[in-house]
């Protein structure tokens, strides 16, 4: 099994395949936005995490 996948892998063909510029760009265009998607939700859920722990600091001091 070994020898035979080894062989496949060496006998490989020309795949004959053409990306366009235009679908580069948009491939590039949707990693951009994934990036920006996750860096915003990150900065959003941590702002909200910072002030429910601001909060309880603070309604603890009110308190005393």
């Amino acid at each position: 099994m070994v020898k035979f996948l080894f062989i496949f892998f060496l006998l490989t063909f020309d795949a004959q395949a053409y990306i366009d510029p235009g679908s580069g760009s948009i491939i590039i265009q949707a990693i951009i936005g994934a990036i920006a998607t996750v860096g915003t939700t990150a900065t959003i859920y941590w702002k909200k995490i910072k002030d429910f722990f601001k909060k309880d600091k603070k309604k603890d001091e009110d308190a005393k």
